[in-house]
């Protein structure tokens, strides 16, 4: 991580997190009174998201720690859980939602484990398998080298019997995670991409060789492992070249310790795209054969997504058929066009995955 500026609210300014993260980075502590000069410092660039990426504000998560995953209207979800730990990321990807999500863009770090222990302690006494991840408004492992929140969670995920946590990253911030104890309730996942997409449009990540090489020492200390195509960019070409790296993935993972491969094509917010073309003036990605679909997103032409998809899953079931694949949002059609059957009642496609975690982790079903 990049930081260069470290900000903390009062009412974290002594806590043992917040010690530890001045000591990782190395940097003087501002104390904040008011979040407004954080905010005021940050809009003051020519380019307030790459300077929210330098800047750490340590404070607290004044809202629900544990949340279900907004979905999207008329596209099926697949009923995962949020873990709310932090906002932003230090790395810097061409299509991210969240620079157009956070006003201003601001990198947070929440601290407050016993809020986190007694959040999930409710999670662990229910009858309901669930899968919980901290990768929806963060990356789950820029965090590792500056904290230990993330072998924090590993280890009070390991002794509980109905729920998985997934840390999910383009890192390969791993090394704390060696040598805990996880009782297979951990699944550590990677977002992948072609090469030309990570190189063109993925500012600041790790490649694909190292993503894959990380995995590969995951599963050796004995993690189940998952995968997210999301998103999928359609270019000339692009179907033979995530058909090469999804023969990569098993060039150095085992198909029997993957839990899930999910795919979702890039989609965006009409109002990400002038954000694109001013932070990325290289970049292409917003050029496609796009519509505006049902959720007031824009998304490839149905019949691209289609064509691309079938490219996909035909070679993940050539070198993995019995590994759940799935779609992250979207509709019926496609569902059927590429899979030949579609989750029809509410929450189906989360009970596939649930039975999938059932499968690989060491959960008890739900009586």
């Amino acid at each position: 991580m990049k930081i260069k500026k470290l900000f903390a609210d009062k009412e974290t300014e002594y806590s043992e997190e917040t010690k530890l993260i001045q000591k990782r980075t190395d940097l003087d502590l501002e104390i904040v009174v008011n979040e407004n000069q954080i905010f005021d410092y940050i809009n003051s660039s020519d380019d307030p998201i790459q300077k929210g990426k330098t800047c750490l504000y340590i404070t607290q998560n004044r809202g629900a720690i544990i949340k279900d995953c907004p979905g999207t209207s008329y596209y099926t979800c697949c009923d995962y859980t949020i873990l709310h730990t932090g906002t932003f990321c230090t790395m810097d990807c061409s299509y991210c939602i969240l620079q157009a999500y956070f006003h201003p863009p601001l990198l947070r770090y929440f601290v407050g484990k016993d809020k986190i222990s007694e959040s999930l302690d409710n999670v662990f006494s229910q009858d309901k398998i669930f899968r919980i991840g901290t990768g929806e408004y963060t990356d789950s492992l820029i965090w590792e080298e500056i904290s230990d929140q993330p072998s924090f969670l590993v280890k009070k995920f390991a002794n509980q019997n109905n729920s998985i946590l997934e840390l999910k990253t383009k890192t390969v911030n791993i090394d704390s995670l060696q040598s805990i104890d996880h009782n297979e309730k951990t699944v550590i996942a990677w977002s992948l991409n072609t090469e030309r997409i990570i190189k063109s449009e993925e500012r600041n990540t790790s490649s694909l060789k190292a993503r894959l090489k990380a995995a590969k020492k995951c599963e050796s200390w004995g993690y189940k492992l998952a995968f997210h195509f999301d998103p999928v960019v359609i270019y000339d070409g692009c179907i033979d070249e995530y058909k090469k790296v999804i023969k990569t993935i098993f060039d150095y993972v085992s198909p029997k310790n993957i839990l899930w491969i999910s795919i979702g094509s890039f989609r965006f917010m009409p109002h990400l795209k002038p954000l694109i073309e001013k932070r990325f003036p290289d970049s292409t990605i917003c050029y496609g054969e796009f519509i505006l679909g049902l959720d007031n997103k824009m998304r490839y032409f149905k019949p691209l997504r289609i064509q691309t998809y079938k490219g996909i899953i035909d070679q993940i079931k050539k070198y993995a058929p019995e590994v759940t694949a799935y779609f992250c949002m979207e509709d019926r059609k496609v569902w059927e066009e590429c899979f030949g059957f579609f989750p029809k009642e509410e929450g189906a496609l989360g009970k596939i995955l649930d039975q999938s975690a059932i499968d690989h982790c060491k959960l008890k079903p739900v009586p």
